[in-house]
Parts: structure tokens; sequence; C-alpha cells
């Protein structure tokens, strides 16, 4: 099966000469990108368990047989010709629903890195800013209010030593105890209230895993 490639031209015009041959066909240097793309797709698929490669809609068989091969080469050249090989096979089909499930995959490592984002700035704020705390327990009323205000109390006067051993201006590389503390105060509670707030994440992860 040929992949069917569509241009738009313009007669007359030179610069269309750059990604074509004269015969219409893509230039080599086209060609060339195109499967150096496909074939970081490969490897992005190969980062997938084969259940989460098998759950995948529509995906060929000999596309998914050539990806399970590749999890069981060992050797770099002997990977090298397998993805170069993944990469021709992806030629003749849509790559968009690939693309869209290796995004899924990566989704959960995202939604923890935006977590200890989301901590990282509570954290900073509850220590700066004197208002942050009567949100936070607007937001979290079930937090116990007086170890919490301990903690910013704590982690304010580790954070100032630090600063003063440093100068003023030097940023204050060595946290105290309390900034620990409080930055794990902040994650654990923030964990559980999202996990309140979607009780049925977990059990679709699942059904995704038993596919």
């Amino acid at each position: 099966m040929h992949p069917n490639y569509h241009f738009d031209h313009d007669d007359g015009a030179d610069d269309g000469f750059q990604d074509e041959d004269f015969s219409g066909r893509p230039s080599k240097t086209r060609l060339k990108k195109q499967m150096h793309d496909l074939q970081a797709l490969g490897k992005e698929l190969d980062e997938m368990p084969a259940h989460r490669l098998k759950a995948i809609v529509g995906m060929p068989e000999s596309l998914l047989d050539a990806l399970l091969d590749l999890k069981r080469i060992r050797s770099h050249e002997g990977r090298r010709r397998q993805l170069q090989y993944i990469g021709k096979i992806m030629r003749g089909i849509d790559a968009e629903p690939l693309r869209e499930a290796v995004a899924s995959f990566k989704l959960p490592g995202a939604k923890e890195t935006l977590a200890l984002h989301t901590a990282e700035r509570w954290r900073d704020r509850l220590i700066a800013e004197d208002d942050a705390f009567t949100q936070w327990m607007g937001e979290h009323p079930g937090t116990d209010a007086q170890a919490l205000r301990t903690l910013i109390r704590n982690a304010r006067k580790d954070q100032a030593a630090a600063a003063a051993a440093q100068g003023a201006e030097a940023p204050t590389e060595r946290k105290g105890r309390a900034y620990r503390e409080l930055f794990q105060q902040i994650k654990s509670t923030l964990a559980a209230a999202a996990a309140a707030a979607a009780p049925d994440d977990a059990d679709d992860d699942q059904e995704d895993d038993d596919e």
C-alpha cells in the first residue's frame, strides 16, 4: 500500500521544487524528515506497555507485531533496523491516532508534574502571603489550622535564617525541615482533595489496563 500525498501547486512557481521532484512526488529531503518523525513516534510507542499498544483502536496487525518485536530486540543495530521498518509501515497509515495514544499514555506523568507545581506554588504563597492562609482554609477546611500555622511560622524562620546566612540577595538553596514538611502537608492535602473529587479515575484506569 502506497501513501497518498497531497500537495498544493502554484503554477509557474519554482519554490515547489524544493519539496517535490519533477514527477510531483515528495523530495528525498521531505521523505527523510517524514521517516525521522515516524521513527521518533515508533520510539515513543515502544515506551508503552504491550497491553496499551494492543488497545489502540485501528492499529494494523503488522505494525503491532513490529512494535512487539522491537521490545524483544536488545542490540542497537537491530533496534535501529526495526525502527526503520516500523517507520515504513506507518508511512502508509494515518499516524494521528498513534500520536493521540502516546499523548494519553504520557498524561498521568503530566498530571503528577502539575500537582507538584501546584503544591510548590501554595507553599511559596503560604510563606510569603498572610492572606494565602485564609484562602487555603476556605478551600481545604479539613486542614488542622493550628498545625499548618506552626509549619508556616517555622518555615518562615528557616527561610529567614537561610537568607541571613547566605546574604539577603542570595538564593536560599538550603531549606529547613519545616519548609519540607510544609510542602509534604500541602501535597498530601491536594492529593486527597483530587482523589475525593474524582473517585472514578482509578476505576477508569483499571478498565483501560484490562482491555
